[in-house]
């Protein structure tokens, strides 16, 4: 069965930086599983994934701009540590749940000075090309509960 709009789709991947870096994969664990067609994987993906047949391995780099696009210079801010009430030792790289420009996100500390404290809302991916070697495990039809709850149910999707 070809990848279309509503068909429940199984993949393996490996996705890497354009250093080779393996940064996120799903070999050795159970594949991802997603609803084609309604925006549960980034877009570029999605696209390259459309029309393609189970059995299929290929390899695709997804610009930045169909990923999680380009870093945004004003999601970064510098802030007071009393904005971190409760947390006496903030450090380089913690993330913590806030409001930022689209709603509720989450921003990394990127530096610390005194009393200042640097924190990045962009995604940690934005601004990086993305390199997926992709295996597609399985397609079928979505059956239409998941079509209505979009999302697929069972091995490797949603639980309710």
């Amino acid at each position: 069965m070809q990848i279309s709009s509503n068909t429940a789709v199984s993949i393996h991947y490996t996705l890497t930086n354009d250093a080779g870096e393996v940064i996120d994969s799903s070999i050795g664990n159970e594949p991802l599983s997603y609803l084609h067609d309604t925006g549960g994987i980034i877009s570029g993906l999605e696209r390259a994934l459309h029309g393609r047949n189970e059995g299929d391995k290929f390899s695709v780099r997804i610009p930045p701009a169909d990923a999680y696009g380009e870093i945004a210079d004003d999601r970064v801010q510098v802030v007071s540590r009393e904005m971190f009430d409760g947390i006496d030792n903030i450090e380089v790289g913690m993330q913590f749940h806030a409001d930022v420009s689209e709603g509720p996100g989450i921003v990394t500390v990127v530096a610390v000075d005194g009393d200042n404290v640097t924190i990045n809302g962009n995604h940690p991916l934005a601004g990086m090309p993305l390199n997926f070697d992709i295996e597609v495990v399985e397609v079928r039809p979505a059956t239409a509960e998941e079509i209505d709850h979009g999302h697929i149910h069972g091995a490797g999707g949603h639980h309710h």
